[in-house]
């Protein structure tokens, strides 16, 4: 089912051997204060096909600039292109042009033409690499783009509010591309994917955008590894897209009033492993999600580990580990059509007789005073009175209002070593 993949090191090694052999074969255009040329826009129009441009250290304010040659763009001493806070910066619309080095900032807020320090549409092939981005209205920005790399970029903003900002990273309608080991802060989304398929988000830091640090829609077959999601409006929104395959990630203190660190919502075939969950007001919250596995996660000092629509049906919640969630698992209905199988539960008391490492009575994870919840939120007042500890024992010796199939037959007594 998950047939792309991504060889990080391999495509590292392959675009910094281009750059060598580009510079070995022509010669380097050289642009700075103490050059003869030094005017980057110049050099642009100068250049030819397979050529280089070595910008050195300085500001060039010659915005917007446009490339639509097969060129290296290299930056030495990190120069500063400037959009002076009203044009877009840098504009690329041919094929594998190569921008490594430089720092863009203070691309112009517009609502008609998404301005962006660097814009690619309609273009193959490419890598935008090294490069430090500030204050920009959209940061890097792909349409219509195949096989782009966009790798070990800082891209920070000051995002007030949502109306006047946009995205650090922004995908819309592509594929192949690789967003790897960036860092995104301060943005509307850090990270945003629509209509983008088999492509791979690894190993990217997004913390204190305003709205979610990963924003993906109707996008397939992708790959999100490695990541971490701190201290954004939500983490992560994972919406109208299948086979997701999601691992190894982090979502760390999404806090607020209607935050999460995961929303699935209208997903299929998916597969949520070995991420850590921790400190999130809902740690995975799952609308109409299908046949998706979640395994192998930590869920740790969450309000809601996993928070289930009635609409979510046949997905399998296994070998995690749930500690010190005030709800482990909350629900809007009395019927599910999901299973939970030997997960390790903080809260359960049961016992082990057998010797197997499974409790031999199985735990209902859903408290009444979560659906008490659901039904009336202000009852979140009495979250920790004797009144609603009362409640919840009576129901685990007689359940008679928490979801009867909701059960987890084999809950194992020890935490799993994930």
């Amino acid at each position: 089912m998950y047939t792309f993949s991504i060889n990080k090191t391999w495509f590292a090694f392959l675009g910094f051997s281009l750059v060598l052999i580009r510079l070995s074969f022509a010669q380097p255009i050289f642009v700075g204060p103490d050059q003869e040329l030094t005017s980057l826009k110049m050099a642009i129009e100068q250049a030819s096909d397979g050529d280089t441009i070595i910008v050195k250290g300085g500001t060039y304010r010659e915005s917007p600039l446009f490339i639509d040659k097969d060129i290296v763009l290299l930056g030495y001493d990190q120069p500063e292109i400037d959009g002076e806070s009203k044009h877009q910066i840098l504009f690329v619309k041919t094929d594998h042009v190569v921008i490594n080095g430089f720092l863009f900032s203070n691309a112009g807020l517009s609502h008609t033409s998404d301005n962006a320090a660097i814009r690619l549409d309609g273009v193959k092939g490419g890598e935008i690499r090294n490069n430090t981005l500030n204050n920009n209205f959209f940061g890097i920005y792909l349409a219509r783009t195949e096989g782009v790399q966009i790798i070990d970029n800082t891209i920070r903003s000051n995002a007030q509010r949502e109306s006047t900002s946009a995205n650090g990273i922004h995908l819309w309608n592509s594929k192949e591309i690789l967003v790897s080991n960036n860092q995104v802060i301060g943005h509307r989304d850090g990270i945003y994917l629509e209509n983008v398929d088999n492509s791979e988000v690894t190993n990217n830091f997004t913390e204190g955008n305003l709205r979610y640090g990963l924003h993906f829609m109707f996008s397939n077959d992708c790959l999100y590894l490695e990541n971490t999601f701190s201290k954004n409006g939500a983490g992560v929104a994972v919406m109208y897209s299948d086979r997701v395959l999601m691992g190894n990630n982090r979502f760390v203190n999404n806090w607020g009033s209607s935050s999460y660190g995961l929303l699935l919502k209208d997903i299929n075939e998916s597969k949520i492993y070995n991420n850590h969950f921790e400190n999130n007001t809902t740690a995975i919250r799952m609308e109409g999600t299908n046949r998706t596995v979640i395994k192998n996660n930590r869920f740790i000092r969450n309000g809601s580990a996993v928070r289930i629509m009635a609409n979510s049906i046949n997905n399998r919640i296994e070998q995690n580990n749930f500690i010190d969630n005030s709800f482990d698992v909350s629900t809007n209905s009395r019927r599910t059509n999901s299973s939970f199988r030997q997960n390790y539960w903080s809260s359960y008391t049961g016992y082990d007789l057998t010797g197997d490492g499974f409790g031999d009575v199985p735990f209902h994870p859903v408290r009444l005073f979560s659906l008490l919840i659901e039904r009336n939120e202000n009852a979140m007042i009495l979250m920790r009175s004797l009144f609603v500890d009362i409640l919840d024992i009576a129901e685990r010796v007689f359940p008679v209002l928490t979801p009867e199939a909701l059960v987890d037959e084999q809950p194992r007594m020890r935490e799993w070593k994930l």
